[in-house]
């Protein structure tokens, strides 16, 4: 028996965020999705430092080596990020969720870290493989929620686990599974799991047999459910080559890069068919016309300067109008920072230009810097980016959340009926010494993770 991959990865941008900091890799031997956080550019940096430095496990690698194998170069990922992070001030609190799986001789390893997730279809039957490393998740396995109210809980988003800059040894899941023929994987972010439930996932799987259409199928169910977050995800079925029957292709071994690793980043996915092959056609730039070898220019006559001054103008105007365009809509952005105590909304730009500031203090709020969580403290020290008003608003929103789950509880009277809610419960994990840390996939992701 010759196992092999069928594979296809999808990634969108979504309907809200302007950037995409997922990013995918699919191959023969490899699949890769990892959930960049970090602010605009950090997120696309780290889920592209961790494809970069994976891809080349991409071939064939002995059995018995896969998991040590896979968890070394995940590590190396994160000492890149890390070097990253330290060379470049900018990108500190970069990070990114892992999910990968390794095959070889009929195996897999498996290496998560973070809230992407791995699904399985076997035998009829769809079953989440990976646990999410959240707040909410350990309040699950401590018996302090159910599921209906880790759902509605208002630290849901929340990592204890992510590789990157907030933890230079990180803990990886890792486990070794077989290969079965007729087995259907999916590896999502969270911006397809948070919006998807398991049985419609399960459905998709299930009813949709070219791994393509499946993928194109859960990114669209996702947008129809807000795509508030970036969406990218990996479908792959396991294949037996003898198997196959005659006049069947074997499935394409080259790979597929999808988000912010990719160099259409930004872009969502392209459909597949006919359709788009002819608009990808319309888009192909004309050949150029193939030009004598033994044509010789003659001197050109001399000409006035004036229409050289003339365009001279008309580019400094241009470039006078480019500038003050850009000033313009800088001052239409947000971010969230510090003055050293207290937690404060800026408009504007964390840069200069020369001697010019481009941000100004909108307001102080009454968060203290020092109430909030060792990481959420960094991050906000390294300043929150948002693209609007109420953007930047609901991140100091969650900031108040996060500050007053950090600060040490409060006696309970027996008037107030000894219930514990959902930020009672926060408080009690930030009291354990756990420093809460926006997800890659939240709503905080494109600004403040």
């Amino acid at each position: 028996m010759s196992i092999a991959l069928r594979y296809a990865a999808r990634s969108d941008v979504g309907l809200v965020r302007s950037n995409n900091q997922d990013s995918a890799y699919a191959g023969s031997h490899l699949l890769v999705v990892a959930d960049g956080m970090g602010g605009h550019a950090g997120g696309d940096v780290a889920s592209s430092v961790a494809i970069g430095r994976l891809a080349s496990l991409d071939s064939e690698t002995p059995a018995s080596d896969i998991v040590a194998t896979l968890e070394e170069s995940v590590l190396e990922a994160n000492q890149e990020i890390l070097r990253r992070a330290r060379d470049e001030p900018q990108l500190r609190g970069l990070g990114t969720t892992i999910t990968a799986l390794l095959r070889a001789e009929g195996k897999f390893a498996l290496a998560h870290i973070g809230d992407s997730r791995a699904y399985l279809l076997r035998d009829e039957e769809t079953v989440q493989i990976t646990k999410d490393h959240t707040f909410v998740q350990r309040l699950l396995d401590e018996g302090r929620l159910t599921e209906d109210e880790a759902e509605r809980h208002p630290q849901r988003s929340v990592l204890m686990r992510v590789l990157g800059d907030v933890d230079a040894d990180p803990e990886l899941d890792l486990s070794l599974r077989a290969a079965h023929v007729g087995d259907r994987w999916l590896l999502c972010s969270d911006g397809l799991s948070g919006l998807v439930s398991l049985d419609t996932i399960d459905a998709t799987l299930k009813d949709i047999e070219d791994p393509g259409e499946c993928a194109d199928a859960l990114v669209q169910l996702a947008l129809k459910g807000g795509g508030p977050d970036n969406i990218t995800c990996i479908v792959a079925d396991v294949v037996d080559l003898d198997a196959l029957p005659r006049g069947v292709e074997a499935p394409s071994t080259t790979p597929q890069i999808v988000g912010s690793a990719a160099r259409n980043r930004h872009r969502p996915t392209t459909a597949s068919g006919p359709a788009a092959k002819a608009a990808a056609l319309t888009r192909e730039e004309p050949e150029i016309p193939y030009e004598d070898e033994d044509f010789s220019e003659e001197e050109p006559p001399r000409r006035s300067p004036w229409p050289a001054v003339v365009v001279l103008a008309l580019l400094v105007a241009l470039l006078g109008g480019l500038l003050w365009g850009g000033y313009a809509w800088s001052q239409r952005q947000y971010y969230i920072g510090t003055d050293g105590t207290r937690v404060v909304l800026y408009q504007g730009l964390a840069q200069d230009l020369g001697p010019v500031s481009l941000s100004q203090p909108l307001e102080v709020t009454d968060i203290e810097i020092e109430d909030l969580p060792e990481i959420t403290r960094q991050q906000v020290e390294s300043t929150i980016s948002a693209s609007d008003r109420e953007g930047a608003d609901q991140i100091i929103d969650r900031l108040e959340q996060a500050a007053a789950a950090n600060r040490p509880p409060t006696a309970v009277s027996p008037s107030d009926g000894g219930g514990a809610s959902d930020v009672g419960r926060a408080e009690e994990g930030a009291a354990d010494g756990m420093a809460p840390l926006p997800t890659a996939g939240s709503p905080d992701e494109g600004e403040a993770t």
